[in-house]
């Protein structure tokens, strides 16, 4: 697996680092977030198109709006490596 660093949250407190990687060959952006609370986690699962709860293979996570820019560079470089 080839994973770039992206980015790391720009107000990070270096313990609680929201972070993306991009995995050109997988073609997958990889996502580090907080966890939302139960109640969100409820939330989420109740408003999605979904069959039941999220899967222990799977998790929702939150990042916040400021690392838009960041996930927007992790879109580009899967992207950009589907066209080579």
């Amino acid at each position: 697996m080839a994973v770039e660093f992206v980015g790391i949250d720009p107000n990070t407190d270096r313990d609680h680092c929201p972070t993306v990687w991009a995995d050109a060959e997988a073609q997958e952006i990889l996502l580090q977030g907080w966890k939302p609370s139960p109640e969100t986690q409820t939330e989420c699962e109740e408003s999605s198109p979904a069959n039941g709860s999220v899967p222990d293979t799977e998790a929702i996570v939150r990042i916040p709006a400021r690392m838009i820019p960041t996930i927007r560079e992790a879109c580009d470089a899967v992207e950009r490596a589907q066209l080579l």
